[in-house]
């Protein structure tokens, strides 16, 4: 068989779907951060600030995160056609994804255990510097989010006419997202705590507020760690979409599924294996038409197996 007759069945495997704006407002907002973290750090230890620290702290390990959702944009888009990528690399901003939920983790851990040792060991605050500051942050931050909310806004819309797994989720820009909301929330915190220990005395704020904050970043990381390790696993599909991949197929003709896996090879796009049994087999791209309204449906290979016992209905029945 000719080249060129071989290359219409020929298709990629490029499932990375690259917007260019979302690296581009990562890459800036990552450049506020870094400077809002030296500032936060220095002035928390010069003014003896927990919840400045914190914010400081966190926000530093929220630059390696953003470094890490930049590094899984170009790694993805210089690897697109890459064919040792058996799906090719859609499923690399997901690990971006969950690499930075894990730093989350690790921030809100820091956090706790510093603002608890601030209850024993409590340190002098200069309160009117330590806000100025801290509004500072949140200034950074608010408009950091407004930058990274464009896109993540962008990235949810309908995937397919059956209504199953419609949003197009870039798991990478949504893990900055969170990081930026998780600054913006620490730095409310700690205007609040810096404020009530300025008007009322009440140090214990500081470092209650470090603790809250904490909690509260805990909680974000560990819903996006459930989120991108079921894809990572393959594991990330709602039972609903296969069985209604199953119930589409089975309703043509005497077509019984019986073996059926269907999992996400990007943030955007799915594959699906199927083995089928019928008295009556038609070609592999007969039963893909069945399928055409999934959207999402990208990869499909379709086993065709045909039984050799007697029709439960007859051919004219079945066509």
């Amino acid at each position: 068989m000719h080249i060129h007759k071989l290359e219409q069945w020929q298709h990629g495997h490029n499932f990375f779907v690259h917007r260019e704006q979302n690296e581009k407002n990562t890459q800036k907002v990552m450049g506020l951060t870094a400077v809002t973290m030296v500032i936060e750090i220095v002035a928390g230890v010069a003014f003896g600030s927990m919840a400045l620290l914190a914010d400081g702290w966190h926000m530093g390990t929220h630059v390696a995160a953003f470094l890490i959702t930049l590094f899984a944009y170009s790694y993805s888009r210089k690897n697109a056609n890459n064919p040792d990528f058996t799906f090719g690399p859609g499923k690399i901003n997901v690990l971006g994804g969950f690499a930075s939920a894990v730093a989350l983790a690790v921030v809100a851990l820091i956090m706790a255990v510093e603002s608890v040792g601030r209850f024993f060991s409590p340190v002098e605050i200069h309160y009117g510097q330590s806000i100025l500051v801290a509004v500072v942050g949140l200034v950074v931050n608010v408009v950091s989010a407004f930058l990274l909310h464009g896109s993540h806004g962008h990235d949810h819309h309908h995937g397919h006419s059956h209504g199953h797994e419609n949003h197009h989720e870039d798991h990478n820009l949504k893990a900055a997202y969170f990081h930026v909301l998780a600054d913006a929330l620490t730095s409310v915190l700690a205007i609040v705590a810096l404020l009530f220990g300025s008007l009322f005395g009440w140090w214990a704020l500081d470092p209650g507020m470090g603790i809250v904050g904490a909690l509260v970043i805990t909680r974000w990381a560990w819903g996006l760690l459930k989120e991108s390790s079921a894809i990572l696993l393959d594991a990330g599909v709602k039972r609903e979409v296969r069985e209604e991949i199953k119930d589409l197929v089975e309703a043509d003709a005497d077509n019984r599924v019986t073996d059926i896996h269907v999992w996400k090879v990007g943030p955007h796009h799915l594959a699906a294996l199927l083995t089928l049994v019928t008295h009556y087999p038609r070609s592999s791209g007969e039963y893909k038409k069945l399928l055409a309204g999934f959207d999402q449906l990208k990869h499909i290979t379709i086993e065709v197996i045909k039984c050799e016992e007697e029709p439960c209905i007859a051919l004219e029945e079945a066509v």
